[in-house]
């Protein structure tokens, strides 16, 4: 029995993390589409054809819910997916859904009218696809009125991230932070729009300035399965705990362990 948690590299793994400190008792199963990744430079649809592919072969593994604990994953193939109906007794959920509620201060099936929150300027880092879906824009837009988003693609970070290059990573996120204070010089909050970045929270807040307010999503993401499976137990589904990928299976594990400071052994999806 397991929740299948899914992302196009290695990034979901804070999620994962998050989510087995928060529901020890719960089994994980893990899709890393690591032939692909990354998907922050892909098309929409694109993404949202890879997207759709893994998930299936995810709900055939046994997973009834599955979390996208991938910001481009979510943007461009959430709202198509559960728009075109999933398969019976199936939940595929998105990652920055928590994020919008925890901005919005709002649960996400509140539809009564938007209406202003404490925060009004906001950075968002993201990928590129995932800046250029304008997504988190568009469901802040639905709940909130008065906030400016500025959002800022952060080419490179996903890559150093995933290549261990943590000097190069902590450069981009200073480049990265300075491009956007150029835009909009003082934020109140920052969205760190992607699951790899939750790696570099510190590097992130060192650049914006202690008052900032920094949102990241792993433990908001943990926080909001836990409340669904306690609405929802029958979700775990009957899938095998286990962590496959697209890609090689020992280049991914060798990736993974160093990521999460702990042996990971990944076998081929």
């Amino acid at each position: 029995m397991a929740v299948g948690i899914f992302d196009s590299g290695l990034g979901g793994l804070t999620v994962l993390d998050a989510v087995a400190g928060k529901l020890p008792d719960v089994p994980l199963y893990y899709y890393a589409d690591s032939a692909h990744a990354p998907y922050g430079v892909r098309t929409m649809d694109d993404v949202h054809g890879l997207t759709k592919t893994a998930v299936a072969s995810m709900w055939e593994a046994g997973c009834d819910l599955v979390i996208l604990a991938c910001n481009t994953a979510s943007a461009a193939a959430l709202r198509r997916m559960q728009e075109a109906g999933v398969p019976k007794g199936k939940r595929v959920l998105g990652v920055f859904v928590p994020m919008i509620e925890a901005l919005t201060e709002r649960q996400w099936g509140d539809n009564s009218p938007p209406r202003e929150v404490a925060v009004k300027d906001v950075a968002l880092f993201a990928t590129p696809a995932t800046v250029a879906s304008r997504a988190f824009q568009r469901e802040l837009a639905f709940r909130a009125i008065g906030v400016d988003v500025e959002a800022q693609a952060c080419g490179g970070v996903v890559d150093a991230i995933e290549d261990g290059d943590m000097i190069l990573t902590e450069a981009l996120v200073r480049s990265h932070v300075d491009a956007l204070k150029r835009k909009m010089p003082k934020p109140d909050a920052a969205i760190l729009g992607c699951t790899h970045y939750p790696l570099m929270h510190d590097a992130f807040q060192a650049a914006l300035g202690e008052d900032v307010k920094v949102f990241s999503q792993a433990d908001l993401v943990a926080d909001s399965l836990s409340d669904y499976l306690e609405r929802h137990p029958d979700m775990i589904g009957d899938a095998d705990p286990a962590f496959v990928t697209s890609g090689d299976p020992k280049r991914v594990s060798d990736r993974a362990t160093q990521f999460l400071r702990r042996q990971i052994i990944f076998q081929s999806a």
